[in-house]
């Protein structure tokens, strides 16, 4: 996969969402769009976080990218769950 762009890892999360929602299936958001929506906004702080603070200029193909886009949608659900009421 080339030099992955925002595009690039929006495509990535919607397959990160989905796996963070079987990690997390009994807490935050439910759903198939929640889930694609937190894989989406995993995989954009995923991208940016192995980029400008890991300095990854670029993941090993497809399964890296899932790799660091699913990474980003556990950080995001994590601060859903610290957020959300019980």
């Amino acid at each position: 996969m080339p030099d992955m762009d925002l595009l690039g890892w929006i495509v990535v999360g919607f397959f990160a969402g989905a796996l963070s929602g079987f990690v997390f299936h009994n807490r935050t958001a439910r759903g198939c769009l929640p889930n694609i929506l937190i894989g989406v906004v995993g995989g954009i702080l995923g991208g940016y976080l192995a980029r400008n603070l890991l300095n990854l200029n670029s993941t090993s193909g497809f399964f890296g990218a899932l790799a660091v886009a699913f990474i980003g949608a556990v950080i995001v659900r994590f601060f859903i769950g610290m957020t959300e009421r019980r």
